[in-house]
Protein backbone atom coordinates (compact mmCIF):
# COMPACT_ATOMS: atom_id res chain seq x y z
CA UNK A 1 0.00 0.00 0.00
CA UNK A 2 1.40 3.37 -1.16
CA UNK A 3 2.45 5.86 1.75
CA UNK A 4 -0.54 8.27 0.50
CA UNK A 5 -3.99 6.96 1.16
CA UNK A 6 -6.72 7.20 -1.49
CA UNK A 7 -10.28 6.83 0.20
CA UNK A 8 -13.62 6.71 -2.14
CA UNK A 9 -16.51 6.99 -0.17
CA UNK A 10 -19.87 6.47 -2.15
CA UNK A 11 -22.87 8.05 -0.63
CA UNK A 12 -20.64 10.79 -0.51
CA UNK A 13 -23.54 13.19 -0.51
CA UNK A 14 -24.75 11.30 2.84
CA UNK A 15 -25.63 13.79 5.87
CA UNK A 16 -22.35 11.96 7.64
CA UNK A 17 -19.72 12.69 5.60
CA UNK A 18 -18.63 15.41 7.64
CA UNK A 19 -18.16 13.13 10.50
CA UNK A 20 -16.44 11.01 8.19
CA UNK A 21 -14.00 13.80 7.00
CA UNK A 22 -13.61 14.99 10.68
CA UNK A 23 -12.39 11.49 11.59
CA UNK A 24 -9.56 11.25 8.61
CA UNK A 25 -8.54 14.78 9.47
CA UNK A 26 -7.89 13.88 13.61
CA UNK A 27 -6.13 10.73 12.26
CA UNK A 28 -3.95 12.44 9.55
CA UNK A 29 -0.67 12.05 11.61
CA UNK A 30 -1.29 8.08 11.17
CA UNK A 31 -3.45 7.71 8.18
CA UNK A 32 -2.26 10.01 5.68
CA UNK A 33 -5.47 10.08 3.15
CA UNK A 34 -3.94 12.31 0.37
CA UNK A 35 -6.82 11.67 -1.71
CA UNK A 36 -10.68 11.55 -0.74
CA UNK A 37 -13.26 10.91 -3.30
CA UNK A 38 -17.34 11.75 -2.83
CA UNK A 39 -19.26 9.47 -4.92
CA UNK A 40 -23.31 9.92 -5.11
CA UNK A 41 -25.72 9.57 -8.34
CA UNK A 42 -27.50 12.51 -10.35
CA UNK A 43 -30.47 12.79 -7.53
CA UNK A 44 -27.90 13.11 -4.94
CA UNK A 45 -26.00 15.95 -6.82
CA UNK A 46 -26.57 18.55 -5.11
CA UNK A 47 -26.28 17.20 -1.35
CA UNK A 48 -22.70 15.96 -2.51
CA UNK A 49 -21.95 19.82 -3.75
CA UNK A 50 -23.14 20.93 -0.52
CA UNK A 51 -21.52 18.50 1.64
CA UNK A 52 -18.31 18.45 -0.85
CA UNK A 53 -18.04 22.21 -0.12
CA UNK A 54 -17.95 21.96 3.89
CA UNK A 55 -16.03 18.74 3.41
CA UNK A 56 -12.83 21.37 1.78
CA UNK A 57 -13.86 24.14 4.34
CA UNK A 58 -12.89 21.39 7.10
CA UNK A 59 -9.92 20.46 5.57
CA UNK A 60 -8.71 23.84 4.60
CA UNK A 61 -9.43 25.32 7.76
CA UNK A 62 -7.36 21.94 9.80
CA UNK A 63 -4.51 23.45 7.18
CA UNK A 64 -3.93 19.48 5.65
CA UNK A 65 -2.68 18.67 1.99
CA UNK A 66 -6.20 16.56 1.47
CA UNK A 67 -7.06 16.71 -2.05
CA UNK A 68 -11.68 16.03 -2.39
CA UNK A 69 -12.85 15.44 -5.44
CA UNK A 70 -16.65 14.93 -5.97
CA UNK A 71 -17.97 13.49 -8.72
CA UNK A 72 -20.71 10.70 -9.96
CA UNK A 73 -18.51 8.66 -11.92
CA UNK A 74 -17.73 6.07 -9.70
CA UNK A 75 -15.55 3.89 -11.64
CA UNK A 76 -13.36 6.91 -12.10
CA UNK A 77 -13.42 7.38 -8.71
CA UNK A 78 -12.50 3.83 -7.54
CA UNK A 79 -9.12 3.45 -9.52
CA UNK A 80 -6.70 2.45 -7.12
CA UNK A 81 -8.46 3.41 -3.99
CA UNK A 82 -7.00 1.88 -1.39
CA UNK A 83 -9.75 1.87 0.76
CA UNK A 84 -13.91 2.05 -0.39
CA UNK A 85 -16.35 3.06 1.90
CA UNK A 86 -20.05 3.04 1.40
CA UNK A 87 -23.14 4.76 2.78
CA UNK A 88 -25.89 4.68 0.45
CA UNK A 89 -29.61 4.57 0.60
CA UNK A 90 -31.07 2.42 -2.53
CA UNK A 91 -34.05 4.57 -3.18
CA UNK A 92 -33.15 7.60 -0.45
CA UNK A 93 -35.59 8.75 2.16
CA UNK A 94 -38.91 8.20 0.95
CA UNK A 95 -38.12 4.22 0.25
CA UNK A 96 -37.30 4.23 3.70
CA UNK A 97 -40.94 5.67 4.52
CA UNK A 98 -42.64 2.88 2.47
CA UNK A 99 -40.28 0.33 4.54
CA UNK A 100 -41.78 1.57 7.75
CA UNK A 101 -45.55 2.45 6.76
CA UNK A 102 -46.55 -0.60 4.70
CA UNK A 103 -45.76 -3.79 7.03
CA UNK A 104 -47.92 -1.48 10.25
CA UNK A 105 -51.25 -1.71 7.98
CA UNK A 106 -50.72 -5.12 8.64
CA UNK A 107 -50.04 -4.80 12.36
CA UNK A 108 -46.27 -5.50 11.73
CA UNK A 109 -43.27 -3.69 12.76
CA UNK A 110 -42.04 -1.02 10.00
CA UNK A 111 -38.78 -0.74 10.66
CA UNK A 112 -35.63 0.04 8.64
CA UNK A 113 -33.14 -2.69 8.94
CA UNK A 114 -35.72 -5.58 11.36
CA UNK A 115 -38.44 -7.38 9.67
CA UNK A 116 -39.98 -6.48 6.02
CA UNK A 117 -38.25 -3.23 5.82
CA UNK A 118 -35.11 -4.82 6.49
CA UNK A 119 -35.62 -7.51 3.54
CA UNK A 120 -36.83 -4.58 1.19
CA UNK A 121 -33.84 -2.43 1.88
CA UNK A 122 -31.60 -5.82 1.58
CA UNK A 123 -33.37 -6.59 -1.51
CA UNK A 124 -32.63 -2.71 -3.03
CA UNK A 125 -29.34 -2.78 -1.95
CA UNK A 126 -27.45 -6.05 -2.04
CA UNK A 127 -27.67 -6.01 -6.27
CA UNK A 128 -26.10 -2.26 -5.92
CA UNK A 129 -23.53 -3.21 -3.37
CA UNK A 130 -22.05 -6.36 -5.80
CA UNK A 131 -21.93 -3.91 -8.85
CA UNK A 132 -19.69 -2.06 -6.82
CA UNK A 133 -17.49 -5.30 -6.04
CA UNK A 134 -17.25 -6.46 -10.04
CA UNK A 135 -16.03 -2.50 -10.47
CA UNK A 136 -13.52 -2.65 -7.38
CA UNK A 137 -12.55 -6.36 -9.13
CA UNK A 138 -11.30 -4.59 -11.78
CA UNK A 139 -10.34 -0.91 -11.35
CA UNK A 140 -8.86 -1.65 -7.32
CA UNK A 141 -8.21 -5.20 -6.24
CA UNK A 142 -6.08 -4.77 -3.43
CA UNK A 143 -8.82 -2.14 -1.66
CA UNK A 144 -10.62 -3.14 1.30
CA UNK A 145 -14.30 -2.24 1.33
CA UNK A 146 -15.66 -0.71 4.62
CA UNK A 147 -19.82 -1.27 4.37
CA UNK A 148 -22.07 0.72 6.87
CA UNK A 149 -24.83 0.57 4.65
CA UNK A 150 -27.78 -1.42 6.07
CA UNK A 151 -28.51 -4.08 6.16
CA UNK A 152 -24.90 -4.19 7.37
CA UNK A 153 -25.03 -7.70 8.07
CA UNK A 154 -27.17 -8.70 5.36
CA UNK A 155 -24.72 -6.65 2.53
CA UNK A 156 -21.13 -8.49 4.45
CA UNK A 157 -23.22 -12.27 4.52
CA UNK A 158 -24.54 -11.55 0.53
CA UNK A 159 -20.76 -10.25 -0.55
CA UNK A 160 -19.07 -13.04 1.33
CA UNK A 161 -21.72 -15.58 -0.52
CA UNK A 162 -22.11 -14.41 -3.45
CA UNK A 163 -18.89 -13.17 -5.04
CA UNK A 164 -15.20 -13.90 -4.98
CA UNK A 165 -14.72 -10.65 -2.67
CA UNK A 166 -13.27 -11.63 0.20
CA UNK A 167 -12.03 -7.91 1.51
CA UNK A 168 -15.00 -6.76 3.18
CA UNK A 169 -15.66 -5.60 6.61
CA UNK A 170 -19.30 -4.53 7.78
CA UNK A 171 -19.72 -1.58 10.13
CA UNK A 172 -22.34 -0.44 12.92
CA UNK A 173 -22.34 2.36 15.26
CA UNK A 174 -24.54 0.14 17.73
CA UNK A 175 -21.43 -1.49 19.90
CA UNK A 176 -19.57 1.59 19.82
CA UNK A 177 -22.68 3.37 21.08
CA UNK A 178 -23.69 0.64 23.95
CA UNK A 179 -20.01 0.70 25.11
CA UNK A 180 -20.17 4.97 25.02
CA UNK A 181 -23.85 4.24 26.81
CA UNK A 182 -22.16 2.48 29.46
CA UNK A 183 -19.45 4.36 30.11
CA UNK A 184 -21.63 7.83 30.35
CA UNK A 185 -24.04 5.97 32.77
CA UNK A 186 -21.04 4.98 34.96
CA UNK A 187 -19.66 8.05 34.41
CA UNK A 188 -16.27 6.63 33.80
CA UNK A 189 -13.93 7.34 30.92
CA UNK A 190 -14.93 5.16 27.24
CA UNK A 191 -10.94 3.16 27.55
CA UNK A 192 -11.87 2.01 30.88
CA UNK A 193 -14.92 -0.05 29.49
CA UNK A 194 -13.96 -3.54 27.53
CA UNK A 195 -17.28 -5.51 26.35
CA UNK A 196 -17.35 -9.17 24.79
CA UNK A 197 -19.38 -8.58 21.69
CA UNK A 198 -20.91 -11.13 19.76
CA UNK A 199 -24.00 -11.77 17.21
CA UNK A 200 -24.85 -10.43 14.10
CA UNK A 201 -25.79 -7.19 12.89
CA UNK A 202 -28.75 -5.14 15.19
CA UNK A 203 -28.75 -8.74 16.65
CA UNK A 204 -25.66 -8.65 18.95
CA UNK A 205 -25.21 -8.64 22.73
CA UNK A 206 -23.01 -8.09 25.23
CA UNK A 207 -22.00 -11.01 26.58
CA UNK A 208 -19.57 -9.78 29.14
CA UNK A 209 -19.17 -5.64 30.46
CA UNK A 210 -15.51 -5.08 32.05
CA UNK A 211 -14.65 -2.02 33.94
CA UNK A 212 -10.51 -1.45 34.52
CA UNK A 213 -10.14 -5.43 33.85
CA UNK A 214 -12.55 -6.67 35.85
CA UNK A 215 -15.73 -8.49 35.00
CA UNK A 216 -18.90 -5.80 35.92
CA UNK A 217 -21.83 -8.01 34.07
CA UNK A 218 -23.85 -8.69 36.82
CA UNK A 219 -23.31 -5.53 38.32
CA UNK A 220 -24.25 -3.30 35.74
CA UNK A 221 -26.99 -5.70 35.47
CA UNK A 222 -28.13 -5.34 38.60
CA UNK A 223 -28.09 -1.16 37.78
CA UNK A 224 -30.18 -1.60 34.76
CA UNK A 225 -32.99 -3.66 36.68
CA UNK A 226 -33.16 -1.28 39.83
CA UNK A 227 -33.54 1.73 37.29
CA UNK A 228 -29.83 3.40 38.35
CA UNK A 229 -29.07 3.39 34.64
CA UNK A 230 -31.33 3.35 31.79
CA UNK A 231 -31.09 0.57 29.76
CA UNK A 232 -29.72 2.39 26.67
CA UNK A 233 -30.99 2.87 23.32
CA UNK A 234 -30.47 5.29 20.12
CA UNK A 235 -32.65 8.31 18.92
CA UNK A 236 -34.61 5.85 16.62
CA UNK A 237 -35.37 3.58 18.76
CA UNK A 238 -37.98 4.61 21.51
CA UNK A 239 -36.44 3.87 25.19
CA UNK A 240 -38.83 1.32 26.56
CA UNK A 241 -37.26 -0.47 29.89
CA UNK A 242 -36.81 -4.28 30.12
CA UNK A 243 -38.38 -6.35 32.39
CA UNK A 244 -36.14 -6.47 35.51
CA UNK A 245 -36.19 -10.66 35.73
CA UNK A 246 -35.96 -10.95 32.16
CA UNK A 247 -32.72 -9.29 32.18
CA UNK A 248 -30.92 -10.73 35.38
CA UNK A 249 -32.13 -14.32 33.35
CA UNK A 250 -30.55 -13.46 30.30
CA UNK A 251 -27.28 -12.41 31.68
CA UNK A 252 -25.90 -10.36 28.87
CA UNK A 253 -26.34 -7.51 27.07
CA UNK A 254 -29.26 -6.91 24.65
CA UNK A 255 -28.54 -4.00 21.86
CA UNK A 256 -31.62 -1.77 21.46
CA UNK A 257 -32.77 -3.44 18.06
CA UNK A 258 -33.30 -6.66 20.79
CA UNK A 259 -36.61 -4.47 21.76
CA UNK A 260 -38.38 -5.57 18.63
CA UNK A 261 -37.54 -8.77 19.17
CA UNK A 262 -38.19 -9.23 23.02
CA UNK A 263 -40.99 -6.54 23.48
CA UNK A 264 -42.37 -6.68 19.89
CA UNK A 265 -45.98 -6.04 20.51
CA UNK A 266 -45.24 -2.70 22.85
CA UNK A 267 -42.48 -1.63 20.29
CA UNK A 268 -45.53 -2.14 17.31
CA UNK A 269 -47.38 0.06 19.40
CA UNK A 270 -45.02 2.82 20.01
CA UNK A 271 -44.16 2.86 16.39
CA UNK A 272 -47.95 2.69 15.36
CA UNK A 273 -48.68 5.87 17.33
CA UNK A 274 -45.58 7.77 16.46
CA UNK A 275 -46.37 7.38 12.75
CA UNK A 276 -49.39 8.44 13.07
CA UNK A 277 -48.72 11.45 15.13
CA UNK A 278 -45.14 12.82 13.72
CA UNK A 279 -44.40 10.55 10.61
CA UNK A 280 -42.67 7.25 10.53
CA UNK A 281 -38.34 7.63 11.40
CA UNK A 282 -37.91 8.32 7.95
CA UNK A 283 -39.95 11.71 7.90
CA UNK A 284 -38.28 12.87 10.96
CA UNK A 285 -34.95 12.42 9.49
CA UNK A 286 -36.28 14.08 6.04
CA UNK A 287 -36.96 17.02 8.17
CA UNK A 288 -33.48 16.95 10.31
CA UNK A 289 -31.53 16.25 7.21
CA UNK A 290 -33.51 19.39 5.32
CA UNK A 291 -31.94 21.38 8.83
CA UNK A 292 -28.47 19.79 8.48
CA UNK A 293 -28.20 20.69 5.17
CA UNK A 294 -29.11 24.43 4.82
CA UNK A 295 -26.00 24.43 8.23
CA UNK A 296 -23.87 22.84 5.61
CA UNK A 297 -24.47 25.58 2.67
CA UNK A 298 -23.01 28.22 5.53
CA UNK A 299 -19.83 29.31 3.99
CA UNK A 300 -18.80 30.49 6.90
CA UNK A 301 -19.18 26.52 8.77
CA UNK A 302 -15.59 25.20 9.19
CA UNK A 303 -16.28 22.17 11.27
CA UNK A 304 -19.09 19.50 11.85
CA UNK A 305 -21.74 20.96 13.06
CA UNK A 306 -23.20 18.84 17.02
CA UNK A 307 -26.71 18.71 15.21
CA UNK A 308 -25.39 16.08 13.22
CA UNK A 309 -25.75 13.15 16.67
CA UNK A 310 -29.55 14.33 16.08
CA UNK A 311 -29.42 12.09 13.16
CA UNK A 312 -28.94 8.58 15.05
CA UNK A 313 -25.95 7.71 13.29
CA UNK A 314 -23.42 9.23 15.70
CA UNK A 315 -20.09 7.35 16.09
CA UNK A 316 -20.63 5.41 12.59
CA UNK A 317 -18.11 7.29 10.77
CA UNK A 318 -15.84 7.57 13.76
CA UNK A 319 -15.49 3.96 13.47
CA UNK A 320 -14.97 3.91 10.40
CA UNK A 321 -11.80 6.02 10.39
CA UNK A 322 -10.55 3.87 13.09
CA UNK A 323 -11.11 0.55 11.32
CA UNK A 324 -8.83 2.26 8.19
CA UNK A 325 -6.12 3.43 10.50
CA UNK A 326 -5.91 0.23 12.33
CA UNK A 327 -5.19 -1.53 9.08
CA UNK A 328 -3.22 0.79 7.44
CA UNK A 329 -1.19 0.73 10.88
CA UNK A 330 -1.43 -2.80 11.35
CA UNK A 331 -2.48 -2.09 15.29
CA UNK A 332 -4.06 -5.44 15.77
CA UNK A 333 -6.13 -3.62 18.37
CA UNK A 334 -10.01 -5.11 19.29
CA UNK A 335 -12.71 -3.61 17.51
CA UNK A 336 -16.66 -4.85 16.64
CA UNK A 337 -17.38 -5.76 13.12
CA UNK A 338 -19.05 -7.73 10.55
CA UNK A 339 -16.62 -10.23 9.23
CA UNK A 340 -16.16 -13.79 8.21
CA UNK A 341 -17.19 -16.03 10.72
CA UNK A 342 -14.16 -18.49 10.59
CA UNK A 343 -15.30 -20.70 13.64
CA UNK A 344 -15.74 -17.85 15.95
CA UNK A 345 -19.01 -18.38 16.94
CA UNK A 346 -19.68 -22.29 16.96
CA UNK A 347 -23.43 -22.56 15.70
CA UNK A 348 -23.17 -20.07 12.82
CA UNK A 349 -21.62 -21.71 9.74
CA UNK A 350 -17.95 -20.72 9.62
CA UNK A 351 -18.77 -19.05 5.98
CA UNK A 352 -21.11 -16.78 7.15
CA UNK A 353 -20.82 -13.47 8.18
CA UNK A 354 -20.87 -12.56 11.96
CA UNK A 355 -20.63 -9.12 14.27
CA UNK A 356 -17.65 -10.19 16.16
CA UNK A 357 -15.12 -8.60 18.48
CA UNK A 358 -11.92 -8.93 16.17
CA UNK A 359 -8.24 -8.19 16.24
CA UNK A 360 -7.52 -5.97 13.11
CA UNK A 361 -4.68 -6.50 11.44
CA UNK A 362 -3.07 -5.40 7.68
CA UNK A 363 -5.01 -8.80 6.61
CA UNK A 364 -8.50 -7.45 7.94
CA UNK A 365 -10.04 -8.53 11.14
CA UNK A 366 -9.08 -11.84 12.77
CA UNK A 367 -12.40 -12.48 14.85
CA UNK A 368 -12.31 -13.44 18.50
CA UNK A 369 -13.53 -17.25 18.97
CA UNK A 370 -16.21 -16.73 21.93
CA UNK A 371 -17.41 -20.81 21.31
CA UNK A 372 -20.79 -20.60 21.55
CA UNK A 373 -23.83 -18.00 22.45
CA UNK A 374 -25.43 -18.68 26.13
CA UNK A 375 -28.23 -21.25 24.88
CA UNK A 376 -31.21 -18.23 25.49
CA UNK A 377 -29.54 -16.18 23.04
CA UNK A 378 -28.62 -18.82 20.45
CA UNK A 379 -31.63 -19.14 18.64
CA UNK A 380 -32.79 -16.24 17.61
CA UNK A 381 -29.28 -15.12 16.58
CA UNK A 382 -29.38 -18.77 14.06
CA UNK A 383 -33.07 -18.06 13.45
CA UNK A 384 -31.91 -13.97 11.78
CA UNK A 385 -29.12 -15.88 10.32
CA UNK A 386 -31.22 -17.81 7.96
CA UNK A 387 -32.88 -14.86 7.21
CA UNK A 388 -30.23 -13.00 6.32
CA UNK A 389 -28.93 -15.91 3.95
CA UNK A 390 -32.64 -16.23 2.38
CA UNK A 391 -33.02 -12.51 1.79
CA UNK A 392 -29.38 -11.97 0.38
CA UNK A 393 -30.10 -15.11 -2.15
CA UNK A 394 -33.97 -13.50 -3.04
CA UNK A 395 -31.73 -10.22 -3.85
CA UNK A 396 -29.50 -11.96 -6.01
CA UNK A 397 -32.09 -14.20 -7.64
CA UNK A 398 -35.19 -12.33 -7.88
CA UNK A 399 -36.97 -15.14 -6.79
CA UNK A 400 -40.31 -14.48 -5.81
CA UNK A 401 -40.90 -17.97 -3.47
CA UNK A 402 -37.21 -17.04 -2.44
CA UNK A 403 -38.72 -13.67 -0.69
CA UNK A 404 -41.86 -14.96 0.41
CA UNK A 405 -39.18 -17.65 2.38
CA UNK A 406 -37.43 -14.74 3.71
CA UNK A 407 -40.42 -12.48 4.81
CA UNK A 408 -42.43 -15.55 5.98
CA UNK A 409 -38.97 -16.68 8.63
CA UNK A 410 -38.29 -13.30 9.89
CA UNK A 411 -39.68 -13.56 13.94
CA UNK A 412 -41.21 -10.28 13.57
CA UNK A 413 -43.49 -11.78 10.23
CA UNK A 414 -46.76 -13.50 12.03
CA UNK A 415 -48.08 -15.48 9.16
CA UNK A 416 -47.09 -16.87 5.54
CA UNK A 417 -50.49 -15.20 4.45
CA UNK A 418 -49.51 -11.89 5.70
CA UNK A 419 -46.30 -12.18 4.62
CA UNK A 420 -47.11 -12.53 0.81
CA UNK A 421 -49.90 -9.85 1.39
CA UNK A 422 -46.87 -7.17 2.93
CA UNK A 423 -44.24 -8.65 0.06
CA UNK A 424 -47.13 -7.96 -2.63
CA UNK A 425 -47.53 -4.24 -1.83
CA UNK A 426 -43.82 -3.82 -1.08
CA UNK A 427 -42.78 -5.45 -4.31
CA UNK A 428 -45.05 -3.27 -5.87
CA UNK A 429 -44.17 0.19 -3.74
CA UNK A 430 -40.69 -0.63 -4.89
CA UNK A 431 -40.59 -1.79 -7.81
CA UNK A 432 -38.68 0.76 -9.57
CA UNK A 433 -36.15 -0.10 -7.76
CA UNK A 434 -35.86 -4.17 -8.31
CA UNK A 435 -35.12 -4.50 -11.27
CA UNK A 436 -34.72 -8.57 -10.96
CA UNK A 437 -37.98 -9.22 -9.44
CA UNK A 438 -39.46 -7.74 -12.71
CA UNK A 439 -40.43 -11.19 -14.67
CA UNK A 440 -42.24 -12.34 -11.87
Amino acid sequence: MSKDVKIVTIGGGSSYTPELVEGFIKRYDSLPVRELWLVDIPEGQEKLETVGGLAKRMIKEAGLPIDVHLTLDRREALKDADFVTTQLRVGLLEARAKDERIPLKYGVIGQETNGPGGLFKGLRTIPVILDIVKDMEELCPNAWLINFTNPAGMVTEAVLRHSDWKKIIGLCNVPVGMKMGIADQLGVDPERIQIDFAGLNHMIYGLNVYLDGEIYTDQYIEKIASGDVSSGTMRNIVDLKWEPDFLKALQAIPCPYHRYYYKTSEMFEEESKAAAEEGTRAEVVQKLEKDLFELYKDEDLTIKPPQLEERGGAYYSDAACSLIDSIYNDRRDIQPVNTINNGAIASIPDDSAVEINSVITKEGPKPIAIGDLPVATRGLVQQIKSFERVAAEAAVTGNYQTALLAMTINPLVPSDIIAKEILDEMLKAHQEYLPQFQNN
